[in-house]
This record gives structure tokens, sequence and C-alpha cells, in this order.
């Protein structure tokens, strides 16, 4: 729940650009998209990293390096802000123009992100913390602060882009003060000892042991979105050589909402690793293996849930992010393509958590790599050139079903090598 109320809130700013701004708008911001996953790529690097390692220190009952967590997990989200914010001011402008953001459209990209880059310590923190609560097992918590962050985010949307005309401004600034809250209710969460562990959340420490854990553990999870920020960027780049401003809005609606669909997956994700980890620790390694079994399975039936709707009603879909804009039978085959690998994509992601929450992020690290390096970029750069861009959807769904399959048989590996430490 709490995820799918985080997706609802990453698709807020695009609803209220689609209606109260207009397709170019919608395009702009949707090529300066991939950029925003590199402050949520970080705050989901130091939220896993840091999640992981207390699960499993409350899995080994470990309370002295449990109460120097926090303070570690601060002094990390500090120094990724000074460099997230000192990168994105000097590269915005090259890194859009090689994504073919031109016109109107550089300047709408521009303006967003220069605004989510002045919140990125929110955006960083907001998500990381929110990570550690599902850590401990209060998942209903987590979700609570979701959900008003979420319900911030509408009204001040709606304040600063219906009432206040303030543009694709208004909108990013509506999702710093969404994370404002996010980081707000943390520390009131902290405050008032609902936490299962000493947190010193006002504290910096710099513990190089801990931040090693930390940044091990988390780094799959930040390579896995510094990999979608170059597809993203190569997609975006193929979109606006081989297409029109209409196709890469298109894309950007299309993108967001497979994102929605994925949400429970993303929540099942972080639900799985308090469960693992605090097993695994505890060397309840039959009960490891339950959990990812369960988990994926009902990640599968949650997204079935959602998905079908979309595969079957998909004008109706797309027409609620933008009600203005007119695409043809083609776009919508694409969208039904490019969303049809969703359900299988619940093996993968739940893996991505498994293996850094029983101290392996190896593995997960070589999947993220491999899936973009190997696999995604190459095609991604060729195949458009070839078939037009019909090859992003199609493409993507072949690598994906591919990978699907890879770790299908690394999980069955795994399982094998945990039974036999039994």
């Amino acid at each position: 729940m709490a995820m799918f109320l985080y997706g609802l809130n990453t698709i807020c700013d695009m609803f209220f650009i689609g209606r109260y701004v207009g397709e170019t708008a919608f395009a702009g911001v949707s090529i300066v998209s991939p950029l925003t996953q590199i402050p949520l790529g970080l705050g989901s690097l130091v939220g896993v990293g840091a999640g992981s390692y207390l699960s499993i220190l409350i899995g080994e009952n470990n309370t002295q390096v449990q109460k120097r967590l926090l303070g570690n997990a601060n002094s990390v989200m500090l120094i990724f802000t000074v460099i997230a914010m000192a990168l994105g001011f000097l590269f915005l402008n090259p890194l859009l123009k090689i994504m073919g953001a031109s016109g109107q459209e550089l300047l709408y990209g521009s303006s967003y992100f220069k605004i989510t880059l002045i919140g990125s310590l929110l955006w960083i923190a907001g998500l990381a913390y929110n990570m550690i609560v599902r850590a401990e097992g209060k998942m209903k918590m987590a979700a609570l602060m979701m959900g008003i962050g979420m319900i911030v985010n509408i009204i001040a949307n709606y304040i600063l882009m219906a009432i206040l005309n303030m543009g694709v401004e208004g909108a990013a600034w509506g999702t710093n003060i969404a994370m404002f809250v996010y980081v707000i209710l943390f520390f009131l969460y902290c405050k008032t000892g609902h936490t299962s562990f000493e947190t010193n959340e006002y504290k910096l420490y710099y513990d190089k042991e801990v931040i090693k854990e930390i940044v091990s553990l988390g780094m799959p999870s930040f390579i896995l979105s510094v990999m979608t920020v170059i597809q993203g960027i190569i997609i975006l780049k193929a979109l606006n050589s081989y297409g029109s401003t209409s196709d890469v809005a298109f894309y950007g609606i299309a993108f967001r909402i497979m994102n929605l669909l994925m949400t429970p997956i993303y929540g099942l994700m972080r639900a799985l690793q308090p469960a693992v980890g605090i097993n695994y620790g505890a060397k309840q390694y039959n009960r490891v293996i339950s959990f990812y079994k369960i988990f994926s399975f009902v990640a599968f039936v949650l997204v079935l849930l959602m998905w079908l709707p979309s595969v079957l009603f998909p004008n109706e879909i797309i027409r609620m992010m933008m009600p203005d804009a007119s695409f043809g039978i083609e776009s919508i085959s694409y969208f039904r393509f490019i969303i049809s690998i969703v359900p299988l994509l619940c093996i993968v992601l739940t893996a991505m958590t498994f293996w850094p929450a029983i101290k392996k992020p190896k593995p997960a690290m070589l999947i993220g790599i491999g899936r973009q390096l190997i696999l995604y970029i190459p095609l991604m750069i060729i195949l458009p050139k070839i078939f037009g861009i019909s090859a992003i959807y199609y493409g993507s769904f072949a690598i994906d079903g591919f990978l699907s399959l890879i770790i299908t048989f690394m999980m069955l590996h795994e399982f094998k090598t945990l039974r036999q430490q039994l």
C-alpha cells in the first residue's frame, strides 16, 4: 500500500501537467524524468542499505550498532546530496540536449529538474527514512506516512498549478513539499518513541564499517536506478531522433503507468526485505526461502488486479493522464506490449531485494549492470535505427522476458545453497 501511494505520488505531477499545462510541457518533463531517478536512486541506496542492515541487526539482536545506524545514514545522505546537486546543476542542460530536448521542451524540463535538485536532500531523505520504517516491519506506519505525503502533494499541486498557475515549477515544488512532509513525519515517529530501536535521529556519525555495509547493501538498488537513467537517455534520444513530440509524450505516459502498475511489486519487495533479513540474521533459512516464494506469488496476484484493466481499457487509462491528446491504434498497441511484461517482473524485482537481504549484493549488481550494458543500451541504439520507435517497445519486452528466465534459474540455485546450510 505504501509503494502504491508513492507511485500515485510520482504520477500526480504528470496528471496536473497534462491537464493544466499541455503536451509540450508533458514531453519536456518526460524527457527529464530519467534524471529525477538520480536523487530517488540515492534515497533508495541509503534506504535499502540501512534497512537491509537494520533487519539483519534485529535478527542478530545487535543493539549497539542499531543505535548508531541512523546517524551514519544521515551522514551518507548529506554527502550524496552535495554530490547530486553539484553534478546536477553542472550537467543538466548538456544531458537534456543529448536526450534530444530543444526549444520549449528544454525550458520545461530544465525548470522542473532545477527545482527538484533544490529539494534533493528531501527526496533522498524522504524515501530513505520510509524504507527504514519498513525495515523494522512497521508496514502500516510506512503506508500512513506515504498516504499523508500523497494527499499533501495533490493539494499542493492543485494550489500551485490550478489556482496560482505556476506551471511545471508548481508541480516540482508540490513534490518537494510532499518530500518535506515525509521527513517531518519520520522525525515525529522517532520522537514519539514508536521505533523498535534506539534511533539518535538528530546525530551524524561516520563509522566506516557501518557506512560500508549501508553502501554495499544499497548499491544494487542504486545501480538499477542509474541504469534506468541511462536507459531513459537512450530511449528518449531515439524517440526525438525517429519520432515526434507526441511520441515523447506518449512514452512518458506509458512509462509512468507501467511504473504505477509495478507498485505492488515494489511494495512487496520492501515488505520482503525485513522478512528475509530478520530471518536470515536468525539463521531461519527455510523461512527465508518460503518468504521469497510467498511474496513473489502475492505480488503477481496484486499486479494482475491492476494490469488487466490497463490491457482491456488502454484508451481510458491513457486519457486519465492527458484527456485532450489523440493517439492512434499503433500507439495503443505499443502501450499494451510494453506493459505485458509487468507480471513477469514479480520474479525479477523480488530477487533484486532478496540478494541484498541475505548479504549477497553482487548478483543483484551484476543483473542491474548486465541488463543495461549488455542488452538494453546496445539494442536500443541499433534497433530503432532499423525498425523505428516500435523497436523500443518490442525490444523492452524481449529483454525483460529473457532476464526473467535467467533469474529464475539463479534463484533455484540460491535456494539449494541455503538448504545446504541447514
